[in-house]
């Protein structure tokens, strides 16, 4: 059964908004159309979004902006649309967080591909929320819980987590971890990063900080989360 997907689109030219709207509605996606910005957030926060559609520049403010704000409270994936192509504002849409930038002129075909190819991502991420016990993890919205307790994680702890779970039962390597930690900066990281990170993302889920039910050490190899009942 396909679960019908929410795209929010937030462009001012109504004319472009509704032949987006027109060539993205599907049977499984339902096309939630906004003209400025305050529109746009008040939708964002009223509905679940699966994809947002943004201009950059709005009548009541700016795009980068927004998608700023937006990915201090959740991984939604974004597509910029823009009628400027210097490669400064793409360069930035995308550091901001963003997932594709468009620029105007564009096929509507060719947005209906990316946008296909960002679902279909998203459908295949079946780790994004995940239930052990008593936690709750949504890696899409940065929300974190142990029963009824929310649990504050930074943005390295939440990476932590995230492959952690990810890989639930299995043993991955501390070279394993840093590297998709820290990426391109992890043959400057000092091992000792992650040995602090790991302890306290095991004070923050851990019954007691001196268990280790969940987050397993494998000495002389690395780490792994195999304790406690996954639900997918």
């Amino acid at each position: 059964m396909n679960i019908t997907k929410n795209i929010l689109i937030i462009e001012d030219d109504e004319t472009l908004n509704k032949g987006i709207m027109l060539t993205l509605r599907q049977n499984d996606i339902n096309i939630i159309q906004a003209f400025d910005l305050n529109e746009g957030r008040k939708m964002f926060n009223k509905e679940q979004i699966d994809l947002i559609i943004l201009d950059v520049n709005l009548p009541d403010g700016n795009g980068f902006d927004f998608c700023k704000e937006i990915r201090g409270i959740s991984q939604v994936p974004i597509i910029f649309l823009t009628a400027c192509d210097m490669e400064i504002d793409i360069v930035s849409g995308l550091e901001l967080g963003a997932d594709d930038y468009i620029t105007k002129p564009f096929s509507l075909m060719i947005l209906r591909a990316r946008v296909n190819v960002i679902l279909r991502r998203q459908s295949n991420n079946k780790n994004n929320k995940v239930t052990i016990d008593n936690m709750n993890f949504n890696f899409d919205k940065m929300e974190f819980k142990k029963g009824n307790n929310i649990i504050t994680l930074s943005k390295t702890e939440q990476k932590l987590l995230k492959i952690l779970v990810s890989n639930h039962g299995q043993v991955l390597t501390r070279n394993q971890l840093i590297d998709s930690i820290w990426s391109e900066e992890s043959e400057y990281v000092d091992e000792n990063a992650l040995t602090v990170n790991i302890k306290r993302l095991r004070e923050k889920i851990e019954d007691k900080k001196s268990s280790h039910k969940y987050i397993k050490t494998v000495y002389g190899i690395g780490y792994t989360f195999s304790g406690g009942n996954k639900i997918e």
